[in-house]
């Protein structure tokens, strides 16, 4: 067997186990068993309150609405007196109140997840008309290097994270992208 094919087995088979332990712990399940581990995490409240679909960020595990009264602007930074880098820096605050990262910003509204079914936030995350023109591996890279998707792992506070660590999201992430993004 070639090596890249073993280890593409290999990590269906993971993914394929946490999903069967019960690690996943959805109500809604994607078709594809590779998609399954990311709509976990890309439905998690660290990604859906910047990835909303209002006019205003979200936040806390309750997603309640931005305090401040804070909205989305024309860029996604923001009103122009209030940008979302006025008070959200390059890292967390010491205390983890304020959370931070580079280029804090909201997802574009073409890039809102809420209420979409595994299929659908699928094919809206390949669709390059909306995700910012990104083919298959430049998700890969976006999702698995940019400093502010990293920030879902390490947001300070009492934050919770996603259910997948970082390097199993990544690897998760690996074998969908290698498989051609099956939804």
């Amino acid at each position: 067997m070639p090596p890249n094919f073993a280890n593409t087995i290999r990590r269906i088979v993971s993914c394929s186990l946490l999903i069967a332990a019960g690690l996943i712990s959805s109500q809604v399940v994607a078709q594809s068993p590779l998609f399954q581990p990311l709509f976990e995490v890309l439905t998690h409240p660290r990604c859906l309150n910047c990835h909303t679909k209002t006019d205003f960020p979200r936040q806390g595990d309750e997603r309640r609405r931005h305090a401040q009264l804070v909205v989305r602007g024309e860029d996604n930074h923001g009103a122009p007196t209030l940008q979302c880098s006025a008070c959200h820096q390059d890292e967390n605050v010491a205390d983890g109140a304020v959370p931070g990262a580079p280029h804090w910003a909201l997802a574009p509204l073409s890039m809102a997840w809420e209420e979409l079914s595994p299929s659908e936030l699928c094919a809206v995350l390949k669709d390059t008309s909306k995700n910012g023109n990104r083919n298959l591996e430049a998700l890969f890279k976006h999702m698995s290097e940019d400093e502010l998707v990293l920030w879902g792992w390490t947001p300070g506070g009492d934050r919770t994270t996603p259910p997948l660590s970082q390097p199993a999201f990544v690897e998760a992430l690996r074998v969908w992208v290698d498989a051609g993004g099956p939804c």
